[in-house]
């Protein structure tokens, strides 16, 4: 098992991911290719950067942390651009934001402990 599977922000974050997918197909089809896909590419990069910053020394790993922070706010970032052109619903979503915010404050958390 590897040290990342572990991990409680691991796997939050690939929930996250699998919520922002799942909101990503909701998309209409002529953003499936850019909007939805950037959604998607962001969600998948909190746990992928989890991952492999869990193969270096508590000091990288911090900075993948960090890159992974971005990536959680880029989510966010999309989600709330959706809400204000209309390809989703704000209550519908609402949840994802706070799922969000979640995993932000654990990753924060994680990182504080690795000092």
């Amino acid at each position: 098992m590897f040290r990342f599977e572990n991990l409680e922000i691991w796997k939050l974050a690939i929930n996250y991911a699998k919520e922002c997918y799942i909101l990503a197909n909701k998309f209409p089809q002529k953003e499936q290719f850019s909007l939805a896909d950037q959604l998607r590419r962001a969600a998948i990069s909190v746990s992928n950067n989890i991952a492999e910053g869990s193969a270096f020394s508590n000091l990288k790993f911090k900075n993948f942390l960090d890159i992974s922070i971005g990536s959680a706010l880029e989510t966010v970032n999309i989600i709330l651009f959706s809400i204000e052109v209309g390809y989703i619903d704000r209550k519908k979503e609402g949840a994802l934001y706070e799922e969000a915010e979640k995993l932000i404050r654990k990753i924060r958390s994680f990182k504080s402990y690795l000092n």
